[in-house]
C-alpha cells in the first residue's frame, strides 16, 4: 500500500473532561555429533537417526481473584477492578487483568504518550491506544523477522507505541532471547548482532542435558528447547519468565501455547495458554495462576517450586512435532534438509530411513519384521554419524566389530521367531531383543575415553533414545486437575498433566490474547512470516472469534485471490469493539517480482530446515526492517486512528460530535 498523508490531530480533551494521568564463548570443538551441519543440528540429527523403531516401514510402504470449590463467579468485565475470593489453590478466574498487569499498563502508557508526541500526535493518558504487535510462527524465518520488524520500528520511532508484544512458535523464541535485556528496546543493534554468534559451546549444552535428564520431568521438550535456543537464538538461557524485570521499559510480552489434548479433543475455550511474567493460564476459560507456580504440585506458597526456565519454555513454544500429525507432515522435509538428500541407495543415512510415522498409528498397522529392521537400521546410522567425527583409531576398530554385528544381525529372518505367537508375544519379543543388541552399544561406550564424544552418545542413547521411542514429550502439572465448577472441560479437568506444545498447530499468529474487553485492543500489528497460506491464519483467528464471541474485524473473500502473491500490507479496520488489524506478509510484491518468485522464497526460508547460515539471517532480517520502513505512513495513520478511536471510548459521545 503507498504512502498516504496524515493529519495529526491533538486529543486533548475539554478542561471540565481532563482526567490526571494516571563474557567470553569459545566456539565448540571440531568433533561434532552428526555430519558438518553443526553441532546442534547434528544432536537433532542424532535424536532423528535414532527414530528407527517408529521409523518408515524398511520396504517404504505406506494478585488477583482466587477461587475455591462451588463459589466459582465470574466478575463483571466493565471496570478493571477485581473481585476476591477465598483460595484453595490460588487460581485466579476472571475475564479482567491481573492487578500486576494493570500497573503495568499504567506506566507503559506514559512511555507511549511521549512516543506519540514524539510523532506528532498530541493526546493525554487517557487516548493512549492499545497496540498489540504479534509475530507469527514460522521457525527460524519468523524468529528473524520480528527482530528485524522491532529494529526498525525503534528506528522509526514506532516501538515504544507499541503496548504488548505477543509471539507464538518461533517468534516466541526470539521474544524469550530479547527479554534477557531489561532494556532491549533501547539496545536493537546488540539484539542483531547476537544473532550472528559466537555460537554456545557444545559442552555448556551437553552438561544443561545432563543436568535436566536427572529431573524426573525429563523429556523430548528440553532437548527441542536446547536445539532452538542454541541453534538458533545462540544462547542457553536459565532464566525464568517470573524473573523478567518488568519496568515498563519494553512492551509486556504475551508467550503463548496449546494444551495438547484439548485441541485434538476439547472445545475452543480450553484450548489456548498464555503465558506472561505475572500469571499462566487459559485465555479463553479465564483461569490463571501464578506464573512460578507453573509446574508445582502444590498451589499454595511453596518456596521450593520449580519453575521451568526459558530453555525449556522455549521448548515448549517451538514443539509442533510434539503434535503426531504435525510430525507426519512435517519431518520427512524436515530431515533431509538437517542431513542431505541421501544420492546411494546403500547410504546408511538414507533419508528414506528417517520418516517418522505417528506414534498413534503404530499400533494400527504393526508390522513386526519392518520394526525389527528398523532398529538395527538405527543402530547402524549413529554408528555411521561417529564414524564421521572421528579419527581414534581405537573408536574405528570398535565400531567395526560393532557393524560388523548389526550388519549380520540385518541377514536374519527374523520372523522365524514370531511363528505362532500373539502380537503381544512379539512385541514383547522385539523388545527383549532390542534390548540384547543394545549391551554391545553400551559396552561400547563406556570403553571410550571420556570426553565430548563419549558424554554425547552416552546422553543420546541412554536418555534421549527411550523418549524418542514413546515419543515422550514434556507434561506440566495440570493446576485444573478435578477442579470444580462447570467452566473446566473434561479434556482439562480430567488430566493430571496437562501437555503444552506450539500454539501454532491451533492458530499461527497469536490472536487469542488481544481479543475482546481484557486487554481491549485497538490495534494489532500482525507479521505474517508463516509457512502455511497467506491469509490462511487470519481466517481461522475470524473463525475461532466467532465460536468464542469476540469482536474480530471484517475480511473482503476478494483478497484470497491475492494469496499467491500478496502486497506488503493489508488493514482491516474494526469498527466499533474490533480491533484493526495490520497485516504484513514477509515476502510479497515489494521484493518479489512475481507469484513464482515468492513461491520459491517461501521454500527457500522454509520452517523445518538447519539453521540459517549468516546470508541467509541477513536476507531475512533486512527484508523485515524494509517492509516496517516501508509502511511506516500506514503504520502511522492506524496508529492516529487508534487514538481517535481510544479517545473516543473515553470521552464518549463529545469526542464524536466535537471532533
Amino acid at each position: 500500500m503507498g504512502a498516504q498523508f496524515i493529519n495529526y490531530v491533538s486529543l486533548s480533551p475539554p478542561a471540565s473532561l481532563h482526567r490526571p494521568p494516571e563474557r567470553s564463548i569459545h566456539r565448540p570443538p571440531t568433533s561434532m555429533l552428526c555430519g558438518n551441519v553443526g553441532w546442534v543440528a547434528g544432536l537433532l540429527c542424532a535424536c532423528a537417526v535414532m527414530l528407527g523403531p517408529m521409523g518408515q516401514p524398511v520396504n517404504n510402504r505406506e494478585v488477583g481473584e482466587v477461587l475455591r470449590g462451588d463459589n466459582m463467579t465470574t466478575p463483571a468485565r466493565n471496570n478493571w477492578n477485581e473481585s476476591t475470593f477465598a483460595a484453595k489453590h490460588d487460581v485466579r478466574q476472571s475475564f479482567l487483568l491481573s492487578a500486576a498487569e494493570q500497573e503495568f499498563v499504567l506506566k507503559r502508557k506514559q512511555i507511549a504518550m511521549k512516543s506519540l508526541n514524539n510523532l506528532g500526535i498530541t493526546l493525554t493518558l487517557d487516548s493512549v491506544p492499545h497496540i498489540a504487535l504479534l509475530g507469527s510462527g514460522g521457525g527460524q524465518r519468523s524468529a528473524l523477522s520480528l527482530v528485524g520488524s522491532l529494529y526498525q520500528m525503534e528506528k522509526e520511532g514506532l516501538l515504544d507505541t507499541v503496548l504488548y508484544l505477543g509471539g507464538v512458535s518461533g517468534s516466541a523464541w526470539s521474544m524469550s532471547s530479547l527479554y534477557r535485556d531489561p532494556q532491549w528496546s533501547a539496545n536493537m543493534d546488540r539484539v542483531v548482532s547476537n544473532l550472528s554468534g559466537p555460537e554456545v559451546p557444545l559442552e555448556q549444552a551437553l552438561a544443561w542435558l545432563g543436568e535436566r535428564a536427572k529431573e524426573e520431568h525429563f523429556s523430548l521438550t528440553d532437548i527441542w528447547g536446547v536445539v532452538t535456543s542454541v541453534g538458533i537464538m545462540k544462547q542457553l538461557d536459565p532464566r525464568h519468565l517470573s524473573e523478567d524485570s518488568m519496568t515498563a521499559f519494553n512492551p509486556y510480552p504475551v508467550y503463548n501455547a496449546v494444551d495438547k489434548n484439548c485441541l485434538q479433543n476439547g472445545p475452543e475455550k480450553g484450548k489456548w495458554f498464555e503465558m506472561t511474567p505475572r500469571e499462566v493460564g487459559f485465555t479463553d476459560l479465564g483461569l490463571f495462576i501464578n506464573t512460578s507456580r507453573l509446574g508445582s504440585r502444590n498451589y499454595e506458597a511453596d518456596p521450593e517450586v520449580q519453575e521451568m526456565d526459558m530453555v525449556k519454555l522455549q521448548g515448549i513454544m517451538g514443539s509442533a512435532v510434539a503434535n503426531e500429525q504435525s510430525l507426519f507432515n512435517f519431518m520427512p522435509v524436515w530431515l533431509k534438509g538437517l542431513v542431505g538428500a541421501a544420492t546411494d541407495e546403500n547410504n546408511l543415512l538414507d533419508v528414506a530411513f528417517l520418516w517418522t510415522e505417528v506414534p498413534n498409528q503404530v499400533k494400527k498397522f504393526w508390522d513386526v519384521s519392518d520394526r525389527y529392521m528398523r532398529g538395527y537400521h538405527s543402530l547402524l546410522k549413529v554408528t555411521e554419524l561417529i564414524r564421521k567425527n572421528t579419527e581414534d583409531p581405537t573408536v574405528l576398530s570398535g565400531l567395526d566389530d560393532l557393524q560388523k554385528t548389526l550388519k549380520e544381525s540385518l541377514n536374519l529372518n527374523p520372523m522365524a521367531s514370531f511363528e505362532k505367537k500373539s502380537p503381544k508375544q512379539q512385541q514383547k519379543l522385539i523388545l527383549e531383543q532390542w534390548g540384547q543388541k543394545m549391551a554391545p552399544i553400551h559396552t561400547w561406550i563406556q570403553s571410550l575415553e571420556e570426553g565430548p564424544v563419549k558424554s554425547g552418545v552416552s546422553l543420546l542413547i541412554q536418555k534421549v533414545f527411550p523418549l524418542i521411542q514413546k515419543w515422550e514429550w514434556g507434561t506440566t502439572e495440570n493446576f485444573l486437575y478435578q477442579y470444580p465448577g462447570a467452566a473446566v472441560p473434561a479434556c482439562l479437568r480430567l488430566k493430571e498433566h496437562i501437555e503444552l506444545i506450539d500454539a501454532g498447530l491451533m492458530l499461527n499468529m497469536p490472536y487469542p490474547p488481544f481479543l475482546g474487553e481484557k486487554r481491549d485492543v485497538d490495534l494489532l500489528i500482525a507479521l505474517e512470516s508463516g509457512a502455511d497460506d497467506i491469509f490462511k491464519t487470519l481466517i481461522l483467528a475470524r473463525d475461532y472469534a466467532a465460536e468464542v464471541k469476540k469482536p474480530f474485524p471484517e475480511i473482503d473473500p476478494k483478497i484470497l485471490e491475492e494469496r499467491d502473491w500478496p502486497n506488503d500490507c493489508y488493514v482491516f479496520e474494526g469498527k466499533e469493539k474490533e480491533p484493526t488489524i495490520i497485516y504484513m506478509p514477509l515476502f510479497n510484491r515489494r521484493n518479489c517480482k512475481d507469484a513464482e518468485e515468492f513461491k520459491a522464497k517461501m521454500e527457500e526460508f522454509s520452517t523445518f530446515q538447519r539453521p540459517f547460515s549468516q546470508e541467509k539471517t541477513e536476507f531475512v532480517l533486512e527484508t523485515a526492517k524494509f517492509n516496517i520502513k516501508n509502511n511506516k505512513e500506514t503504520l502511522l495513520r492506524e496508529i492516529n486512528k487508534a487514538a481517535l478511536r481510544r479517545h473516543n471510548k473515553s470521552y464518549g459521545s463529545w469526542a464524536e460530535s466535537g471532533f
